[in-house]
């Protein structure tokens, strides 16, 4: 894995989360990932490099949705969350 960057604002969101999100989680999804990132294109949330994202499992078998942003060889968080049906069958079709 690149290195991962997690803001402390970013971090605070991922702790207020139900269950809350920790960053050897997501370190974890980064490690177990079966798939390849994909692009979110939707007009509100272009940014300039891309926002990726990708679904995947952490050791424990929780399933996340991981986005962030990859500049300068680092991965900088931008979120992390349980996913919902919708985003698991698009990951399903585009990224698997």
């Amino acid at each position: 894995m690149e290195a991962l960057s997690v803001s402390s604002g970013i971090r605070a969101k991922l702790g207020r989360k139900v269950p809350p999100v920790d960053e050897d989680e997501i370190a974890q999804c980064f490690a177990n990932k079966c798939g390849v990132n994909l692009i979110d294109d939707r007009e509100d949330n272009q940014t300039d490099p891309p926002t990726l994202w990708f679904i995947a499992e952490t050791d424990r078998g929780r399933l996340l949705k991981i986005v962030y942003v990859f500049r300068n060889g680092i991965c900088h968080l931008k979120t992390a969350y349980d996913p919902n049906q919708q985003e698991i069958a698009i990951y399903e079709k585009f990224g698997k």
